[in-house]
């Protein structure tokens, strides 16, 4: 149990520092823009096994995976809420102590293509740090390696190109890699991506053509367009006021948002005009919800509990008309 609490102590560190950064100007939308129904819990986890889900991605038939950050183990979660376990990443000699911010091995940001599994895996070791491939029925190999000083993230893949895009929060950075593997380079950085005592740039969605990103020191949502030539554009302030957001997702074909807040135990939803509104609270059973998903009709939210440290869960949320 003695890692289990050092990564709630950890996390509850970083998030409480996070809370006191934002100082933009903030545009709250009303109360009412919710565009979900109640949250209700799909699949509760075992936080003495060290499942704290840290992110989801949609799989087939209605499922998600999910990657427990703890037991450094993926898992799928059928829509009735049956878990299997699909994989599990190497074991870090030593506890791979020189993790950014963390100071212990952490599975962060995955992305599910036709049954195949991107993660990426931090443990403070260059032998070991970087991005990891599942085939279906396969075990988790890495396919692009990492500084041992990097802290990655967010990762998501443009079927158009076929390149992965991660996001490093320790480093400030946004690394491009092609998906069969290889050397990652970095294609975005500056001020807007950098940490500022806690994590900086963390969740990643490829949406509209245009890279976006979460920075949690800052609380924004920033968007970077992909250029014609594969290039990043000029990196443009979104929404601003998310106190320590996480990982996100998009609802539709819009520009509409549903943010997880971790170290601020709330859910936002933001308009396509950048403004936000809290739908989901401490009171609707989250537990440092730490990512999104969007399926179809369903909303998944990963409840880490680094810090309530209590019940780890799966919850799902049906789409208003």
């Amino acid at each position: 149990m003695k890692w289990v609490e050092m990564r709630l102590t950890t996390r509850l560190t970083v998030a409480a520092v996070g809370a006191t950064l934002v100082t933009s100007v903030v545009l709250v939308a009303p109360a009412s823009a919710s565009p979900i129904g109640s949250a209700t819990v799909l699949a509760p986890f075992n936080i003495m096994e060290g499942q704290l889900p840290e992110n989801i991605a949609a799989a087939a038939n209605g499922s998600v995976d999910v990657n427990w950050n703890g037991a450094d183990t993926i898992a799928n979660v059928s829509s009735s809420g049956k878990v299997t376990v699909l994989g599990s990443l190497p074991s870090v000699p030593g506890g791979g102590t020189g993790t950014p911010f963390l100071k212990m091995p952490f599975s962060a940001g995955m992305v599910n293509n036709s049954g195949t599994i991107y993660t990426v895996f931090d443990t403070g070791l260059s032998s070991l740090n970087g991005v990891y491939r599942t085939e279906p029925g396969g075990t988790p190999t890495r396919i692009a390696a990492l500084p041992a000083d990097s802290l990655a993230n967010g990762i998501a893949l443009d079927n158009l190109t076929g390149t992965l895009y991660i996001t490093d929060s320790a480093l400030g950075v946004i690394w491009s890699v092609p998906a069969q593997g290889g050397t990652p380079t970095t294609w975005a950085s500056g001020k807007a991506l950098a940490p500022v005592k806690s994590f900086g740039v963390n969740g990643l969605k490829i949406h509209n053509g245009a890279v976006w990103v979460s920075n949690t020191s800052n609380g924004t949502l920033l968007r970077i367009p992909i250029l014609a030539n594969g290039k990043a554009g000029a990196i443009k302030v979104f929404a601003s006021g998310l106190t320590t957001i996480d990982d996100f997702a998009f609802v539709g074909s819009s520009d509409a948002v549903i943010a997880a807040l971790n170290g601020a135990n709330e859910v936002a939803y933001v308009t396509p005009s950048g403004a936000h509104s809290i739908i989901l609270t401490s009171a609707d059973g989250l537990e440092n919800p730490s990512s999104v998903a969007v399926s179809g009709s369903t909303v998944y939210i990963a409840n880490a509990a680094y810090y309530t440290g209590t019940s780890p869960s799966l919850m799902e949320a049906t789409l208003n008309n």
